[in-house]
């Protein structure tokens, strides 16, 4: 049996070291592959290690393996969610002590950013939680964990470091990659991704962020706390053009504020390796201009991971930009292949990966034993973009909501008016709740706020749970916290309620008190 081949992970200190050791340990010796296995997962990021920890932990005697070819933990441990949210909050530390005047606290002028430090957290923290989506964790709960490229053999066939694995059923969860922009001259430059820019050990002085997604305006915004001049390029006439129109306006204003420049509408051209570092060329509106940095950050999409598997054989089809091909039962071309997470899904997010894992686990092994299926289009999915402050969004846009023929009514409580958020000097954000029009059901919501993310999971649930507006008002929120928008808009609900002859009669009966 050959050893794992070995992966690097710059730099190669005593966290990546203790990071490599458990999610694509050196000395790893592939397990001899069991006759037949009641489930084959392709790919080991959130998606793949929810299904096959979910399988094996069923109690079933289910035969379960796990095969992958980078770094067990996918993009969230690695390169994702676990490493840009702990430099986030080293940023935002940043942004509190900008802030910190407005307190009544004085502060030096100059903060002193320890940029390795903060990277050498980054890594310290990404190692620290490493041992929950490690190799040995997982072959602990029963998994057969097989290290390599994984790939279709035949109809009922993978084949992994030289050895066959025969399944009943598969799912792939081989996730995607950071976008590869057509650019000339940019592949010749050189350029970071959310893959790479975590291997960062320097402060790059000026940092160029193609893309005003949320990934590139989290990551701006950061490295811009953190000492860089950060120029911003975005294709859009607005930053988080996907976003509500509102919420988007004040984080460009924000960035706007700390200094980020920002190009839009703009046309890049080409890049060009100068004397003084990397030089962009640009249009906006005919008009051509450059500037110079050291080092690019793309943020511009991503591609999914569809090469190498050979689909073809077992008749999954995909597309090289949608990915894998599934029904609402993540069900692909091949009924005894299944596909999770950002292979084949829009909503590219962990929490997204997860819940269709668990959907996968039940049709698969579950739906054939009558106990029914669960569909992808039943999911109340969440998410939020990460910068200060957050962006947090759950349900429909007022703008899906009328292409879909539903009517709806909007609240929008301003934090200027919630009495926290005036204390915490955080009032530039809302809660905005669209509900239909003579209903309290809850069809969608937007919060923006230091803690929006935070805060979305009361709506969720009552958007799942179907709790209404009238129900939402009845809730006592703690007194004073910045959730208590929330009840203001259940209550603003409320107040409409009330016809003209009941609200005389309430003034009426006031003045006799």
């Amino acid at each position: 049996m050959s050893n794992a081949e070995r992966v690097i992970v710059r730099p190669v200190d005593e966290y990546n070291q203790k990071l490599v050791s458990n999610v694509h340990p050196p000395n790893w010796v592939n397990p001899q592959p069991a006759d037949c296995y009641d489930l084959v997962v392709i790919g080991a990021g959130t998606a793949g290690l929810v299904v096959a920890a979910g399988a094996a932990g069923l109690d079933l005697g289910l035969k379960v393996a796990l095969i992958e070819k980078h770094l067990m933990g996918g993009d969230c441990l690695n390169v994702g969610c676990v490493p840009s949210k702990t430099v986030i909050r080293s940023a935002r530390v940043v942004g509190e002590i900008w802030d910190a005047k407005n307190l009544g606290i004085n502060i030096p002028q100059q903060i002193d950013v320890d940029f390795p430090a903060v990277m050498a957290r980054m890594r310290r923290v990404r190692s620290g939680i490493s041992h929950n989506d490690s190799a040995e964790r997982f072959q602990s709960l029963g998994v057969d964990v097989f290290l390599g490229s994984g790939k279709f053999a035949g109809q009922n066939t993978v084949e992994v470091d030289g050895k066959i694995l025969k399944f009943k059923k598969a799912v792939i969860a081989t996730g995607a990659r950071a976008a590869r922009l057509s650019i000339p001259g940019i592949e010749e430059a050189g350029y970071l991704t959310n893959e790479t820019v975590f291997s960062l050990i320097q402060r790059p002085e000026r940092l160029a962020v193609i893309g005003g997604g949320p990934i590139g305006c989290e990551l701006a915004q950061a490295f811009r706390r953190l000492g860089c001049e950060v120029v911003l390029f975005h294709s859009g006439s607005h930053l988080l053009n996907k976003e509500d129109a509102d919420a988007a306006e004040i984080v460009q204003n924000v960035l706007v504020q700390e200094g980020i420049r920002l190009v839009l509408n703009c046309q890049l051209q080409e890049v060009a390796t100068v004397t003084e570092g990397k030089r962009l060329y640009f249009s906006v509106n005919g008009h051509r201009d450059s500037i110079t940095v050291d080092e690019i950050l793309v943020g511009a999409g991503r591609a999914p991971n569809v090469e190498g598997l050979n689909l073809e054989v077992v008749g999954v089809e995909y597309d090289q930009r949608q990915g894998v091909k599934v029904n609402d039962y993540l069900q692909t071309t091949n009924p005894r292949i299944y596909a999770a997470g950002d292979i084949c899904m829009n909503w590219k997010f962990t929490h997204a990966a997860d819940a269709a894992a668990r959907i996968v686990i039940k049709n698969t092994l579950f739906s054939p034993f009558g106990l029914g299926r669960s569909k992808l289009s039943d999911l109340v999915m969440p998410w939020v973009t990460y910068t200060d402050p957050e962006i947090a969004h759950v349900g429909m846009y007022e703008h899906q909501a009328q292409k879909m023929g539903i009517d709806v009514t909007t609240i929008k409580i301003p934090f200027s008016s919630v009495d926290r958020a005036i204390t915490d000097n955080e009032e530039s954000g809302f809660v905005k709740i669209h509900h239909k029009k003579g209903s309290d059901e809850i069809i969608g919501a937007t919060i923006v706020a230091a803690h929006a993310g935070e805060m979305i999971s009361e709506v969720t649930t009552a958007i799942v749970n179907k709790i209404g507006l009238s129900k939402l008002s009845s809730v006592i929120h703690p007194y004073p916290t910045q959730a208590e928008a929330i009840k203001k808009a259940a209550d603003a609900y409320r107040r409409t309620l009330l016809t003209p002859r009941t609200k005389k009669l309430l003034g009426f009966l006031t003045k006799l008190s």
